[in-house]
């Protein structure tokens, strides 16, 4: 791209309204690429050693010139969530021993704290933001040369190692090598000067899936480092991208806010809702005011790399509360406690068939034993699959509530709670019973302006759930806890103690 419409802009900081030209990026991690490999005994990263990168989303230009670079150096990004405390940080770089770390002044004493006593690093990169463009103090003789550069690499090197959000346990670091790092493939596509807009964090899956992608696909990418609903509608009326990607909390916001209903969002064609289930009321709201949009709940997670779910059009209004068909070659099966295929309708473990050259967890065999069976990633979510092979996820096999024997889904709590029109968000849990076991808890936010009472809450959800599975607790927050990709953390959720009875 750099070659042929090297001119045009790659990518946009909605933020500041700067730009980023193809030309520049190439040329700005070619430097920085060649100090990386270059940079001599003390100060160099030889093939297959990792990098920390360890940016705020606000240094785009950055961000993304330095993952770019670290490929081009052959190294291993290693990318990780800027809200990580020194000690959470010290535990991924203690798995992961990192030779580099590149981080802003903001966070170097978080990284320095957490790179205390570990021999494998070498060096850190650390300055003021200077628009990405590494005219900084840091940049050596080396990295005056933006001329082509490229480490080779092959097809089964590691690209990225990229840790778990950690919400069911401690984080694992999850191998991405360069055959499996995209879904689009390489080659020279036709420009088409579209835009995309997307404003997830970029340490995360969701959010690295857009530092190459919009490229392969002929387009230019529009970013919003921090979400604001307001700088989203101007955006899209401005600058008229026909895709979006959308977290669900942030498509709860903007569904809510005052410009939802008069807004021109004529220009999408695409709207890509992911990172976690969208509550069917969500999902069908979203799509009646954009019918000529593809609104989709894509489903996937990070260790199924480029496997993924997609709602074809029309398949909404027949299968509400889908996230929709394999994409091909990805298939879903839906499995019994001992991996044994169960008929449609019929509800068990989502298995992803990723095939047999699949991701792993990187240094942990074990965990790569109990995650993956031959082609087939066991993704720990709890799902059913219809005749006609749509998928629709109930929650996860931790997030079940088990009360008096019976199992409740909590995601199907929430989505009950959801069309509650003075509801914002909520998140459902179990609560310790003396004689159930269980009992069913919800968080609820109210919307602005709204006040509700638990009884209000408990006589709505008795019109449409089963007994056992109404929520006997309901408490209300300001918000929720939610971790870098947008999901709610339940662990987060302090649940009072319930009176007894």
């Amino acid at each position: 791209m750099a070659e042929h419409v090297g001119d045009e802009v790659a990518y946009t900081d909605l933020a500041t309204g700067t730009t980023l030209t193809f030309a520049e990026w190439d040329a700005a991690s070619n430097r920085m690429g060649r100090y990386l490999s270059q940079g001599g005994p003390a100060a160099s990263v030889a093939p297959g050693e990792r990098v920390l990168l360890h940016l705020e989303s606000e240094h785009l230009f950055r961000w993304i010139i330095s993952y770019a670079a670290i490929h081009k150096a052959g190294g291993v990004v290693v990318p990780t969530n800027v809200r990580l405390t020194a000690r959470e940080l010290a535990a991924i770089l203690a798995h992961a021993q990192p030779v580099a770390a590149v981080t802003s002044t903001a966070l170097l004493p978080v990284v320095a704290e957490a790179t205390a006593g570990q021999a494998r690093l070498r060096f850190t990169i650390s300055a003021d933001d200077d628009g990405g463009r590494l005219s900084g103090g840091w940049r050596p003789t080396q990295a005056n040369d933006g001329s082509p550069f490229q480490v080779p690499v092959d097809d089964g090197d590691l690209a990225d190692i990229m840790y778990t959000s950690g919400t069911t346990g401690l984080p694992k670091g999850i191998a991405v090598r360069h055959r499996n790092t995209h879904v689009v493939p390489n080659g020279q596509p036709r420009w088409t000067g579209q835009a995309w807009i997307h404003s997830a964090p970029l340490s995360t899956f969701a959010g690295i899936s857009f530092v190459y992608n919009p490229m392969k696909m002929g387009m230019t990418a529009l970013y919003l480092p921090r979400f604001d609903c307001d700088r989203w509608f101007d955006a899209v009326e401005q600058h008229r991208p026909t895709c979006a990607f959308l977290v669900p909390a942030t498509a709860q916001l903007l569904v809510t806010h005052d410009r939802w209903p008069i807004a021109d969002l004529s220009s999408l064609t695409l709207l890509s809702i992911g990172s976690a289930p969208l509550a069917p009321t969500l999902h069908k709201a979203m799509a009646d005011r954009l019918p000529t949009t593809m609104v989709t709940n894509n489903y996937s997670m990070t260790e199924a790399g480029t496997a993924f779910t997609y709602m074809p059009p029309g398949g909404l209004d027949a299968h509400p509360g889908s996230v929709g068909i394999p994409m091909p070659p990805t298939e879903i099966r839906i499995a019994d406690e001992h991996g044994e295929p169960m008929p449609p309708g019929e509800v068990g473990e989502v298995l992803i068939k990723v095939g047999e050259d699949h991701r792993e967890y990187y240094d942990d065999p074990e965990a790569t034993a109990r995650t993956w069976s031959g082609s087939w990633l066991r993704s720990g979510d709890i799902g059913t699959l219809d005749a006609e092979g749509y998928l629709t996820i109930v929650g996860r096999s931790k997030d079940v509530i088990i009360r008096g024997g019976n199992n409740i889904a909590a995601t199907e709590v929430e989505n009950a709670l959801y069309e509650h029109p003075g509801v914002l968000e909520a998140a459902v849990v179990g609560v310790p019973h003396d004689v159930l076991g269980e009992d069913v808890g919800a968080y609820v936010v109210p919307r602005p302006g709204v006040v509700l009472t638990a009884e209000e809450v408990q006589a709505f959800c008795a019109e449409r759930l089963a007994d056992y599975k109404r929520p006997r607790h309901v408490w209300f927050l300001d918000e929720l806890p939610r971790n870098a990709t947008g999901k709610v953390v339940k662990r987060d959720l302090v649940v009072p103690s319930p009176p007894p009875g």
